[in-house]
């Protein structure tokens, strides 16, 4: 079960925000469609972690941290790991289809944008970086597919900026973590240096809140939701105060669920978006 990164799976979290933002939280229907979007990028984004720790076994074995994957330290045979992820990926398919063939399409393009960012993107620097973002950018997509919603544009261009912001601090907290010795398989760290990660980090924050603001200015049925603008701002300064002070950053599942100041200002804004959205 650790192989398939249930941890990971709150990154799915974003099939729902179509749902959520088009304020179609009491229709039952969609519920069961969101839901389904989620469980089928649960196992798409399984199947894909299971192939990149088969890909990256002999070279996690010698990293800090990613040597206590199962697959590298064993626990978890490579056919075995081969043979769950194409089941894996039968039933998001087989959800997908369900869903309709949009769905299908989407499931197509995270995939195929997961093998290249396997296969080669995610040792090229920069771009590596923003094919992570441009994964979060199709969970988004997805999601408001699923449910037949429109999603607006400014908030897919937030969700992008936020994604970056998160893989910037991921990329800064490897740097900090393998120091002047750069693990093999990540030779993309030496592209990147602490400085330059904290300047993008500074002007993907700045452009994440902008966005954010440019979407509750400009949505058409929730414009009150500007009020939960400074909870925005307070969640992204304290992770960047994470990041700078106490070098986190590596596993921001781990971060946005552990640190309680960023939780109550998480908790703040779902209670607020809440109250507003279902007030529009």
């Amino acid at each position: 079960m650790v192989a398939l990164r249930p941890r990971q799976w709150s990154k799915n979290l974003l099939l729902f925000a179509g749902l959520v933002f088009a304020a179609k939280l009491g229709d039952a229907h969609r519920w069961l469609e969101a839901i389904g979007a989620f469980a089928l990028f649960c196992m798409a984004s399984s199947a894909a972690y299971l192939v990149n720790d088969l890909r990256d076994r002999e070279a996690d074995r010698l990293h800090p941290t990613k040597r206590l994957r199962p697959i590298a330290r064993g626990e978890l045979a490579p056919r075995a790991a081969a043979v769950l992820a194409v089941l894996l990926v039968a039933g998001a398919f087989g959800v997908a289809g369900a869903l309709g063939a949009v769905e299908v399409l989407f499931v197509v393009g995270f995939l195929a944008l997961q093998a290249a960012y396997t296969a080669r993107l995610k040792h090229v620097v920069l771009l590596d970086v923003c094919t992570i973002a441009g994964l979060f950018v199709l969970r988004a997509a997805a999601g408001a597919a699923a449910v037949d919603v429109r999603i607006s544009p400014w908030l897919l261009a937030c969700t992008a900026l936020l994604a970056l912001f998160l893989a910037l601090a991921k990329r800064r907290a490897e740097l900090v973590l393998v120091g002047a010795e750069l693990t093999p398989g990540r030779k993309v760290l030496e592209g990147y240096s602490v400085r330059l990660c904290e300047r993008l980090l500074q002007a993907a924050s700045v452009a994440t809140v902008i966005a954010y603001a440019a979407y509750t200015l400009t949505a058409r049925d929730s414009k009150a939701l500007a009020a939960t603008i400074p909870f925005v701002v307070a969640g992204v300064w304290r992770y960047l105060h994470l990041v700078h002070r106490h070098d986190l950053g590596e596993e921001p599942e781990n971060v946005l669920l552990r640190d309680r100041p960023l939780l109550v200002a998480i908790g703040c804004w779902v209670v607020v978006a809440a109250v507003l959205l279902g007030t529009t």
